[in-house]
This record gives structure tokens, sequence and C-alpha cells, in this order.
């Protein structure tokens, strides 16, 4: 049966929602970004509900957004933060709603990727230098990777355009009609 909802799951700012609005558009079903999707919620953004409500908070904000996305039933392609499979049982919970892939790409590639600004705007980031910033990334990018990796499809983003992961990604879709 052909999944109604599409995951993309990765490390922070991987271009999962650059991917995903690329593959709603191929595809025709709605895009939602949970980041997005939490700081319409809360009216602040994700650095500032961190600030003012701590990560746990944000956390059950996420869930809320996920849960929201599951029980719609519509097709949809959703964009997660980083951090949202990792927490409780929210991967199992989207590799049971839909078709979950992991864009995976190198901490290099993804750091020179992110723009001041958004550096700035990943609370986990703010203030390092540009050595500290792959050192980090490597080490909780080693963390995340076997839940990440319980993904129904993993794309290496380092090797692979996004026109080639869409592709792959609809490839996908079809085949489980």
């Amino acid at each position: 049966m052909r999944p109604k909802l599409l995951f993309l799951i990765g490390y922070m700012g991987c271009g999962k929602t650059t991917l995903g609005r690329k593959t709603a558009a191929r595809l025709g079903w709605e895009f939602l970004d949970t980041d997005q999707e939490v700081e319409r919620r809360e009216e602040a953004s994700v650095n500032e509900i961190f600030s003012y409500a701590g990560e746990a908070y944000f956390r059950q904000c996420e869930r809320s957004v996920l849960d929201a996305a599951i029980a719609a039933g519509k097709p949809k392609v959703v964009s997660t933060g980083g951090g949202l499979p990792m927490y409780g049982d929210n991967m199992e919970r989207m590799n049971a709603a839909g078709l979950t892939v992991y864009l995976r790409r190198s901490a290099e590639r993804i750091a020179s990727r992110l723009t001041p600004y958004g550096r700035a705007k990943r609370p986990k980031l703010r203030g390092l230098s540009d050595g500290e910033l792959v050192d980090f990334m490597k080490r909780n990018m080693a963390e995340r990777a076997p839940r990440y990796e319980q993904a129904q499809l993993v794309l290496d983003g380092d090797r692979l355009s996004d026109a080639e992961m869409v592709e792959r990604i609809r490839t996908r879709i079809d085949s489980d009609e």
C-alpha cells in the first residue's frame, strides 16, 4: 500500500526542508516542517523556546506536531527537526505511519552549508568555532546514527543531487503501491 506520509530525518542543517519542499512538489503532496510548525504554534523561534521553556518542552511540542500530522491522514511530506527521531518512540511511530527517509551528509558538508544565521538559530551550535562545530557535529551524529539508520530508506546527500534523491524517493513510494 502506498504510504500517505513521508518523513525526512537527519541531522540539523542536512537539507531536509529543501528536499522536503522539492519532494512534496514532485509528488503533489502537502509539505510540513516540524520546526516551523512548532514556531507557528508557539509564536516563538526554536531558539526562544529553548531559552524560555527548555528542550523538554520543545520536544513535547514537536511530538504534538508529529501526532497531528499522523492523525490528519493526508498525503504529506514531513521534514523533522534533527532531534525528533531521538526522543521517546517518535522513530517507531514514524516508521509505522509512513515511509522514513534518512538524509545522510557528512559533518564537513553540513558545516559548509550553514550560514552564520543558520548556526545562530540552532541553540546547540551557537558560539562554536569552525573546528569546534565539525567536532561537535561528528560526535553528535555518531550518537544519533543508530536511531537515524532505522529509517526505511537511507540517501547519501554527499553523493546524490537533490533531483536524484527526489527521484529515488518517488520510485520507492511508487513501488510500495
